[in-house]
């Protein structure tokens, strides 16, 4: 009998690379909560969303067999909860919170691999000494500053002055009630340290400034056994925090990755994390030959689907489904089209703006079908605000992404120029 795998916030484009992973045929997906109540808003009611994905698997007549999801919060924080009232693997919400509970991360992360870890802290934003209480936590300019609870790099700041503190700060007043509130339910579920339940999702952190050559190790953890099986790097654009692009297969040294590997294995093992797919942001600092931690994420990175479906014949997706099926995933290396590929974020550094003009449908046909392995996906529509758009960083706004695979880099990077200029984005009531 075909498995029922239920996947929360399924859209198409995934759907697609669902029915390609090994064994598909096998495989029944079944959608859970809209797709625009994850992807296209930045208010996440999380009870009404729970009981709606209860209601929906419940009345399914069938087995379930595994719940799934490829995104951020709140998908990733609302799978345990839904795990545990329905018998299906996933990693327990203890651990899963030890990953994206910023602060005790941190913490946990210090107790075995202490070498990795930049110097940080925990502020209340709306505490009007918070930047002194930083100063006597050890953390001087320049230093970066995020919510406990965050997701891609929104609310997240650089901070060299006490005018930048300032301004992330009333940023992070305004906007963070979006993040704290639904964390907050999360958080009421879990059994938490006292020291950890005290630092609720309306905190922040503060940390030291690390940086290098930034890559993603992808992961699961089956039965106990920690496995990283892929390195992606990420190319951010010159002097800015944004992401240019996502590269796989990784150009670091092997002996780079063979050392993030081991520090994955050893964090992941501490953390207890079981039965569920994960990757973990890493730095290389070159001159240093140092390896720093960046962060724990506790899903697939959904970004990275197509380049391993280009590179290796297979998304891996199927590493989320196998996992949470009972097995063994079954990964592939190298049987793609493509010997490397990318996934491109064109950006456009505003303040604000009107969106004039969107490449057509005929238009992107047209360069997908003139550039084979070309994928095309718009994010904004003529006439929407650039503020629009929900999950953006600090810096900039991603109105499209562009999946492309090549046989080397250079060729890459100048096809991607090449679609660019086929392909143009117009802005009005611009606000620099």
């Amino acid at each position: 009998m075909a498995s029922n795998v239920f996947v929360m916030g399924l859209n198409d484009f995934n759907l697609a690379k669902l029915q390609r992973i090994h064994g598909a045929e096998d495989i029944n997906f079944h959608g859970v909560i809209d797709p625009a109540a994850v992807y296209d808003t930045e208010e996440f009611d999380i009870p009404a969303m729970l009981r709606e994905a209860e209601d929906r698997i419940a009345g399914f007549d069938g087995k379930v067999d595994a719940i799934i999801g490829y995104m951020d919060f709140p998908v990733s924080t609302m799978l345990p909860l839904l795990s545990r009232r329905f018998g299906t693997r996933n990693a327990s919400l203890q651990s899963l919170l030890k990953c994206e509970h910023k602060y005790w991360s941190r913490v946990t992360q210090r107790e075995v691999v202490p070498d990795c870890i930049p110097n940080f802290t925990c502020f209340d934003p709306f505490d009007d000494g918070a930047l002194a209480k930083l100063g006597d936590a050890g953390l001087y300019f320049p230093f970066f500053v995020k919510p406990i609870k965050s997701s891609g790099s929104r609310l997240g700041f650089r901070i060299d002055s006490p005018e930048d503190f300032e301004h992330a700060v009333g940023k992070l007043r305004a906007e963070i009630g979006l993040i704290s509130e639904p964390f907050n339910y999360v958080l009421e579920q879990a059994e938490l340290p006292e020291e950890i339940r005290a630092v609720d999702g309306g905190f922040c952190m503060a940390e030291e400034i690390i940086g290098g050559h930034q890559c993603t190790v992808e992961g699961y953890v089956h039965e106990g056994e920690v496995v990283p099986y892929a390195v992606v790097d990420s190319v951010r654009y010159p002097q800015v925090l944004s992401f240019f692009y996502y590269l796989y297969p990784s150009k670091l040294p092997a002996r780079i990755q063979r050392k993030m590997n081991e520090l994955t294995r050893k964090v992941m093992s501490h953390i207890g994390y079981d039965n569920a797919a994960f990757n973990i942001e890493f730095f290389w600092d070159e001159v240093q030959d140092r390896i720093w931690l960046l962060e724990i994420n506790t899903r697939i990175a959904q970004a990275h689907c197509d380049l391993f479906e280009k590179v290796d014949g297979v998304s891996h997706h199927q590493v989320t489904v196998d996992v949470a099926l009972g097995r063994k995933p079954r990964m592939v290396s190298g049987e793609g089209e493509y010997a490397l590929a990318a996934d491109f974020f064109h950006r456009v550094f505003l303040g604000d703006g009107r969106v004039a003009r969107v490449p057509t449908a005929e238009e992107i046909a047209g360069v997908e079908q003139a550039m084979p392995g070309t994928i095309v996906r718009p994010n904004v529509q003529k006439g929407m605000m650039l503020s629009d758009l929900p999950e953006q960083d600090s810096y900039s706004f991603a109105v499209a992404q562009i999946y492309m695979g090549a046989k080397n880099r250079s060729t890459l990077l100048r096809n991607y120029e090449r679609v660019l200029k086929k392909l143009p984005f117009e802005f009005d009531e611009i606000i620099p």
